[in-house]
């Protein structure tokens, strides 16, 4: 799991290679050139934090929050359902390999510590305690706010680090996310002394994540079980096909369809379209929502994408019509989930059409699966594509003013030739 995150390999001199990362940081805030070049990650992480101002002789780190905004923090978190998962995975490593392990949420505030008690006084003089905010734009590069700002597990070491009180340190995280809805929940941290890294932290933090992640699903499928039992008796009694649904629009029960996985995210008296079913007018039910067609006869639905709009959007139109606007990155997606047909596109190939390789599988699962949470069951998964009852164009697809100024190699193949 390598990929750049790593910061060293399994024999690396750490003395000379923390000297080395020393005069390359020097040099390239002197405006020198560097007798090395940093890694990918930790050059795109000094970009950001240069252009956001970060001191990089950074003297007393901002203060934390107060314990009462971190109760308040802690106590919203979903994280905090999953603080055993994460305390037999690494608090027991941590204490024996002179590291402490920290959880933050998505502000990279500090929520939980633990681990070893020296180590924890060495961090209470770099500030890294609970309620400091550990993101970049508060203490530039560190595993915490780069892996924030990547969207993935990130490690840093020595003078990889932008302020310079911060070379003594090494650290190791990895961003934690919904499986409901992709949605970034937050960082898991292991750190440490400089002398203690090693590369095998990565794939510990990563598999650490992933287990809270299970843990996190595993919950999700408990509620929709009790959901199921309150949404079976009331589907008994709808005359045609209806669905109940929880808040994230995952499907507890169905009658009169076929098995469907999930819809939009459900809200009072907002028309939500269900392909299979047409429009549907959302009915508040105890642990969820109650959904059946708000008209009557068959209904297709439409989804036109509306690719020149700024910014761009998506119109679904069925018994009446209403306008999702749209994030650049889900304008992309549906560009090319509309090009691919009714055969789509796995999390792979849609990975390799917007960054150019296949190594971004975590973040291509999370936007498909927030954009899902805007226009549910429009959009299926496994593979990636439009729902085959909804009708879907894009009037002027490869002209748009989205394919133009994409990036995206996929994307900028739609330009004419």
């Amino acid at each position: 799991m390598d990929n750049g995150v790593c910061a060293v390999r399994p024999g690396t001199d750490l003395g000379r290679h923390a000297r080395m990362l020393a005069k390359v940081h020097d040099a390239l805030l002197a405006g020198d050139r560097p007798p090395a070049d940093p890694r990918g990650l930790v050059a795109r992480s000094w970009t950001r934090v240069r252009a956001q101002g970060v001191n990089p002789d950074l003297g007393d780190p901002p203060g934390p929050v107060g314990t009462d905004e971190v109760e308040r923090r802690r106590t919203r978190s979903p994280l905090a359902m999953v603080l055993p998962e994460l305390r037999a995975a690494l608090t027991s490593v941590a204490e024996d390999a002179r590291h402490v392990m920290v959880v933050t949420d998505a502000d990279g505030v500090l929520l939980w510590r633990e681990g070893s008690t020296s180590v924890r006084r060495r961090a209470d003089s770099l500030g890294f305690t609970e309620g400091a905010n550990w993101s970049e734009a508060s203490v530039g590069t560190n595993a915490i706010g780069t892996a924030l700002a990547e969207d993935g597990p990130v490690q840093i070491f020595s003078a990889e680090h932008f302020v310079r009180s911060h070379h003594v340190w090494t650290c190791t995280a990895a961003p934690v996310h919904d499986p409901r809805s992709g949605e970034m929940l937050g960082v898991v941290d292991v750190s440490g002394p400089a002398e203690t890294i090693h590369p095998t932290t990565v794939a510990l933090v990563d598999t650490a994540v992933r287990l809270a992640e299970a843990g996190l699903w595993r919950r999700h499928e408990g509620k929709l079980d009790a959901l199921r039992t309150v949404g079976a008796p009331m589907l008994a009694a709808v005359n045609g096909p209806g669905l109940v649904v929880d808040d994230h629009g995952w499907v507890a029960a169905v009658s009169g369809m076929p098995g469907i996985e999930r819809v939009g995210v459900p809200a009072a008296e907002r028309p939500l379209a269900v392909h299979g079913v047409g429009v549907c007018l959302p009915e508040a039910v105890p642990g969820g929502w109650l959904l059946r067609p708000a008209g009557t006869g068959e209904l297709r639905m439409q989804l036109v994408l509306e690719l020149d709009a700024r910014p761009p959007r998506a119109v679904v139109q069925g018994t009446n019509r209403w306008v999702h606007p749209l994030s650049t990155r889900h304008a992309e997606v549906l560009a090319l989930l509309a090009r691919a047909g009714a055969t789509g596109l796995d999390a792979a190939s849609l990975s390799e059409a917007l960054y150019g390789d296949r190594a971004h599988l975590v973040t291509v699962r999370a936007e498909v699966s927030r954009l899902r949470r805007t226009l549910g069951g429009l959009v299926l998964a496994r593979p990636y594509r439009i729902a085959p009852d909804v009708e879907v164009s894009a009037p002027g697809l490869a002209t748009s003013r989205v394919v133009r100024e994409s990036t995206a190699p996929g994307v900028r193949r739609l330009l004419p030739a």
